[in-house]
């Protein structure tokens, strides 16, 4: 059996945890990859280039973990932020692959080009990685990333804004929550 998950080994125990809340991507080929540095973002999930070209099937997707991100000038670790929020930040990034895995190719590169020039489609990308996640009951792991940047004194306004205008809100999450419990109470 081929090996469809790449993690590196001192994040692996939080990626394995965070992957569990998502049974259809035990067969999708995931590789986890630390960078120096991504600009304007801490994580970033996007499938390889030669998925273009392949059946979905056969995919295989990048989640990119920036090793280090700015608060105030200062520069922190990734590999050093709490486990739940890591967690929760992973959780988003898999909840990016969810909508990507069932994307034909012309709708997946004209995904990609919408997310690059069009600030509206960027939020509707974001919001629906949100809520891949919270129907994947990751709902903790994400209300603790978001209060963690939210509630941060040396986070700047300028990221704390634009998590605001891009991401679901606590409240929209705690709604989509709400919402979840009463179908499943409705078809049990």
């Amino acid at each position: 059996m081929a090996i469809k998950h790449i993690i590196p080994k001192h994040i692996r125990d939080r990626v394995v945890f965070a992957l569990a809340h998502y049974p259809e991507l035990k067969d999708v080929y995931i590789e986890f990859k630390l960078k120096k540095n991504i600009k304007k973002s801490t994580m970033q999930a996007r499938p390889t280039f030669d998925s273009f070209f392949k059946s979905k099937k056969n995919r295989k997707f990048l989640i990119l973990i920036s090793e280090e991100f700015k608060i105030s000038n200062k520069k922190f670790s990734t590999l050093d932020i709490p486990d739940d929020i890591f967690i929760g930040w992973i959780g988003h990034e898999l909840g990016h692959i969810m909508d990507y895995q069932d994307r034909n190719r012309w709708n997946l590169i004209w995904f990609g080009i919408k997310y690059l020039f069009s600030e509206n489609h960027i939020v509707e990308a974001e919001r629906a990685a949100d809520r891949f996640a919270v129907n994947h009951k990751m709902e903790n792991y994400i209300l603790k990333t978001k209060n963690f940047i939210l509630n941060h004194a040396e986070i700047s306004k300028v990221y704390k804004d634009r998590m605001k205008r891009y991401y679901l809100s606590p409240e929209e999450i705690m709604f989509l929550v709400e919402e979840r419990d009463k179908m499943k109470e409705m078809l049990s």
